[in-house]
């Protein structure tokens, strides 16, 4: 999975390109530490480009909500396919997680 990051104000936005795994996480947590590092107030999660999400990858989103929280930092997901939105919907997570289908929407909402 590749993963590109961008700060938009006080922002960060994580855009997500292929399949979103376990075996992929390592990379991402050091994105999401290096957020938290820079004191952003949320992160916006691009999954725009994501094709499919285990269920590791699934755990991460819910801890990752979580630590957010915690840290009064807020947690964003922006442009899911139909195809994540179903795994979160069947899993019954979809309603943790704050979701928009644009990323532009999502930045936007921290204002």
């Amino acid at each position: 999975m590749k993963i590109e990051a961008q700060k938009y104000n006080d922002v960060m936005v994580l855009q997500l390109q292929g399949e979103f795994t376990g075996e992929t996480l390592k990379s991402l947590e050091t994105e999401t530490s290096n957020a938290f590092a820079s004191k952003v107030s949320g992160i916006v999660m691009d999954m725009s480009k994501v094709a499919f999400i285990d269920s590791q990858a699934l755990e991460y989103l819910v801890d990752l909500g979580e630590k957010c929280r915690e840290n009064t930092r807020q947690f964003k997901i922006a442009g899911l396919d139909e195809t994540c939105m179903k795994i979160l919907e069947l899993t019954r997570l979809l309603p943790q997680f704050d979701t928009y289908t644009e990323l532009t929407e999502a930045v936007k909402s921290f204002t």
